[in-house]
């Protein structure tokens, strides 16, 4: 029996469940369907595409040597397996469970309504510890430990593969007519630039992490620079979990243990927000409290996005995480919360038009981590306790030196260093702001004070019962994982650590 093995979000041969399956069933042909119309979305970017196009290569060459090449294909998911299931006799299909948007989502319906019509089986296995069809979050946790836990599966050798299936291209981004998209410091694609990361950083570059993590000066080292290789599958979950946990075994002194006790509490809230948006799909679209509903505009203020979305606001640490997102594809967990915290409380833009400009962004774009994030930080989750973080503060926090923020702004140059974060105190500031910098767009303080008014009268008005329900459905439970690591343990339905996703 022929099998085709669908690769999606698991660029991978290693600890790879669907692919150790249909190895026991018959020859395979690894297929990987890059889809014009999920390119063409919102949320997606050429950057994104190249790094996904490295991990093709990656994942082409070792597949080959393990005895079957990997087949590209470009098209409709249902057009391209409905011809290559006739051409070469297919009868299954196996792949990933995932959770994607919900483009990903209708499309596997799609998928799954074909495959019953055709007389196709198709089997969706597990890759992390995210439960479908989950009835409550009661006992999650120690089910997604219990999986993290089991063995990793070998990568497999001698496959026999489906014979006169020709390889395709993978094509570039202007083949797929992908906006230009310069990213000049983007992270390499490809399982062994990640298997590189999670061996410098558990040997290396990870002893501060804990301490380091906050600012985007440290922690563009510090962190591990894993999110890219797991949110596309180039390493499992599972590895870097085991990983982790082997390094911690060997006892390293230092800081090493605190660092390493951190990093795997936010792999576990790595699976935590991605359960969210399986359970609930419309997170991505709707607001999880839908008392917020009308919170803020549906129609954003149009200059005020393109100054926020270009590193253009006359905020400086804003405009400078926002230009080093642009340059880089990736940021720190802080001043994700920041960039997205000023978005939606200082300059009052909707979630939903700011949230697609930091996913085209993001080379580590993840949906499941992504949205019920982005949501978190807009204060319309009905559960979480608003953080409207103060840029000027932050600056001054992340940024003691000025170090960061000179180097992206770097019109500031004469800005002496105590009025960096607030240029428009300085006494040049008439002849440098409105002309080679932009003017704040709101005024700080003032901007704050009538988010915090709003979102908090809100709060007081929100139905109970909803919230109830939100908390049962959504909220971590008591784990020692689910708290702040630097705050007292305390069981709580909503956790500061939430926000520390710096992986």
């Amino acid at each position: 029996m022929n099998v085709l093995v669908w690769f999606k979000r698991d660029l991978r041969i290693d600890d790879h469940p669907a692919l150790t399956h249909a190895t026991g069933l018959g020859p395979v042909l690894p297929l990987y369907i890059v889809e014009p119309e999920y390119w063409a979305l919102p949320d997606t970017s050429a950057r994104q595409w190249a790094f996904t196009a490295e991990c093709l290569a990656d994942l082409r060459q070792d597949l080959g040597a393990a005895g079957a090449r990997l087949a590209v294909r470009v098209g409709d998911a249902v057009e391209v397996m409905e011809r290559l299931c006739r051409q070469h006799k297919i009868t299954q299909i196996v792949s990933h469970e995932e959770t994607g948007n919900l483009w990903t989502f209708a499309r596997d319906r799609r998928v799954a309504a074909w495959a019953r019509a055709a007389g196709v089986a198709w089997t969706e296995l597990p890759q992390s510890g995210v439960v479908r069809r989950l009835a409550g979050r009661d006992g999650w946790a120690r089910r997604r430990d219990s999986f993290t836990a089991q063995p990793q599966l070998p990568a497999p050798s001698g496959l026999t593969p489906v014979s006169g299936v020709e390889p395709g291209v993978i094509p570039t981004a202007r083949a797929l007519r992908l906006t230009e998209d310069r990213c000049a410091h983007r992270q390499a694609g490809g399982r062994q630039h990640g298997l590189l990361a999670l061996d410098t950083f558990l040997t290396k570059r990870g002893e501060p992490y804990r301490a380091a993590m906050s600012s985007p000066l440290t922690g563009e080292r510090a962190c591990s620079r894993l999110s890219p290789y797991l949110a596309l599958g180039a390493l499992s979950g599972r590895e870097v979990a085991q990983a982790t946990t082997a390094r911690l075994g060997e006892r390293p002194g230092g800081r090493w243990p605190g660092s390493l006790a951190s990093f795997q509490s936010r792999l576990a809230w790595r699976d935590h927000f991605m359960q969210k948006l399986e359970d609930e799909p419309q997170i991505e679209t709707r607001c999880l409290h839908r008392a917020a509903e009308g919170l803020r505009p549906r129609d954003p203020d149009a200059a005020r996005l393109a100054a926020w979305s270009a590193g253009e606001t006359g905020l400086p640490f804003v405009d400078a995480c926002m230009r080093y997102l642009a340059a880089t594809g990736w940021l720190n967990f802080r001043m994700r919360a920041m960039v997205t915290s000023v978005a939606s409380y200082h300059l009052w833009l909707d979630w939903r038009a700011t949230g697609p400009v930091l996913a085209r962004l993001f080379t580590d774009y993840e949906p499941g981590i992504h949205w019920p994030q982005v949501q978190m930080q807009s204060g319309t989750t009905g559960i979480n306790t608003p953080r409207i973080y103060n840029p000027v503060k932050q600056g001054v926090d992340q940024d003691p030196t000025g170090a960061f923020t000179r180097r992206w702004v770097p019109e500031l140059a004469e800005v002496p260093d105590a009025l960096l974060q607030s240029p428009w105190r300085w006494e040049g500031a008439r002849g440098l702001l409105g002309r080679r910098y932009p003017e704040p767009v709101v005024d700080v303080m003032a901007a704050q004070r009538a988010a915090r008014e709003a979102v908090f009268g809100l709060r007081k008005t929100a139905p109970r019962a909803e919230i109830v329900e939100i908390i049962e459905r959504h909220a971590s439970r008591a784990d020692p994982r689910f708290v702040n690591d630097r705050a007292p343990r305390r069981r709580a339905p909503v956790s500061a650590a939430q926000l520390s996703l710096g992986l």
